[in-house]
C-alpha cells in the first residue's frame, strides 16, 4: 500500500486507515484479529481508535493484538481523548486533568509507552489553551509523538493551529479529522482550506457515507447492518433520505460501468480527493476489508470523478485548483 506524508510533518501513514469505532461493540476479537492482520499484511499502517470507542474496549482489544499478533513498530496508532459517555450521557471534557487521565488509560489499554498521534476528540468547554497545553506536555514527556484535532469546524481548527504556532516550543498540530464523503462534502467549504493553510494532514471519517454508499440500503434495512443495530441506527438514519438516494444511485451506476463495487467507487473518490491523507475505513471483518485492499492500485477516471462531484453537490474547488493532483 502506498503511503502519504501527514501534512508538512515527518509522519507518514498508509493512504488507507483502519477505524475501530465498532470494536468492543459489534466487532469482537474473533473478527478483529484477522481484520488487523490482513490490513497490516497489505501494507496498512494507520490504525485509528479512541478512548471512547466501546468504552475503552477498542483500545484494549488493539493492545492485546499488538502484544500477540502485530509488532508495535509496524503500525501508527492514532487515538483520541476528551469525549466519553458517563451515566448514559455523552460528555465532552477537554480539561487538562481529563485529557491526561484519558491518555494514561489509553497507554495502559494499548500496552505501549507512546501513541503516534493523539487527538482532541471534540471541541470542549475548557479553555482551548488548557487543552493544548496538555497536548504539549504529552509530547514533551514522550507519551505522544504528534498532536491533532478531530471534529473541529474551520474556525476552531484555525484558532487551535494559530495558538500552537504563536510561540516557540508549542507542538504544531499535525492533522485533523472530520466526516467527508460523497454524502458529506461540507468540509470542502472551510475546513479543508483551513487544514491546507496550516500544513495539516486530513483523515476523513465515514468515507462510505456511514455505510449508505455501499448500496446496501437501496431496497430496505438489512437486519445485520448498522442501520438496524441498537448501537448505530442513529448514526446511519440521517442519510436514509431522498437526496442521498440520488447520490447512491449515481455511485451504483458508475460502479456498474467500471466493473467495481459501489463501495470501492465511493472510497476511491474520497481517497484521491485534494488534501486527503487517508480515509478511515470502519470495516468490521476481514471479508469486508478485502474489496478495499483490492482497490489499492485503482483510480477513478476523471470523467467519473467529475460526474460524481456534480451529482453530490457541484465541482470540487480544491480539485480544480490542485495543480499537482492526488498521489496515485
Amino acid at each position: 500500500m502506498l503511503t502519504r506524508p501527514v501534512g508538512d510533518s515527518g509522519l507518514h501513514v498508509s493512504r488507507l486507515g483502519l477505524g475501530t469505532l465498532t470494536w468492543g461493540a459489534e466487532t469482537g476479537m474473533e473478527d478483529a484479529r484477522p481484520l488487523l492482520r490482513s490490513f497490516v499484511e497489505a501494507g496498512g499502517t494507520l490504525i485509528d481508535t479512541a478512548a471512547a470507542y466501546g468504552h475503552g474496549q477498542a483500545e484494549k482489544m488493539l493492545g492485546r493484538l499488538l502484544h500477540t499478533d502485530i509488532a508495535r513498530d509496524e503500525v501508527v496508532i492514532a487515538t483520541k481523548a476528551g469525549f466519553g459517555v458517563r451515566e448514559g450521557k455523552r460528555v465532552v471534557d477537554t480539561s487538562r486533568q481529563a485529557l491526561l487521565e484519558d491518555l494514561a488509560a489509553s497507554l495502559r489499554r494499548l500496552h505501549t509507552d507512546h501513541v503516534d498521534l493523539w487527538q482532541l476528540h471534540a471541541w470542549g468547554s475548557a479553555p482551548l489553551e488548557e487543552s493544548l497545553a496538555a497536548m504539549d506536555y504529552a509530547v514533551t514527556t514522550g507519551m505522544v509523538r504528534y498532536a491533532g484535532v478531530s471534529n473541529f469546524v474551520a474556525w476552531q481548527t484555525a484558532q487551535a493551529a494559530t495558538w500552537q504556532r504563536a510561540f516557540p516550543g508549542r507542538v504544531r498540530l499535525t492533522s485533523a479529522q472530520v466526516e467527508y464523503s460523497l454524502l458529506a462534502r461540507r468540509a470542502e467549504i472551510e475546513v479543508l482550506p483551513a487544514i491546507r493553510a496550516f500544513g495539516m494532514g486530513f483523515f476523513p471519517w465515514s468515507p462510505l457515507g456511514r455505510g449508505v454508499l455501499t448500496g446496501k440500503y437501496r431496497t430496505g434495512l438489512p437486519k445485520t447492518s448498522r442501520g438496524a443495530s441498537e448501537h448505530f441506527a442513529w448514526f446511519v438514519e440521517p442519510y436514509l433520505e431522498p437526496r442521498s438516494r440520488g447520490v447512491v444511485d449515481a455511485v451504483a451506476r458508475a460502479a456498474g460501468g467500471l466493473g467495481l463495487l459501489p463501495s470501492q467507487v465511493a472510497l476511491l473518490w474520497v481517497r484521491d480527493a485534494p488534501g486527503v491523507t487517508a480515509p478511515l475505513l470502519g470495516a468490521r471483518t476481514a471479508a469486508q476489508l478485502a474489496p478495499y485492499l483490492d482497490a489499492e492500485a485503482l483510480t477513478l477516471p476523471e470523467e467519473i470523478v467529475s460526474a460524481l462531484d456534480d451529482v453530490s453537490g457541484g465541482p470540487n474547488t480544491g480539485r480544480i485548483s490542485d495543480q499537482t493532483g492526488p498521489i496515485r
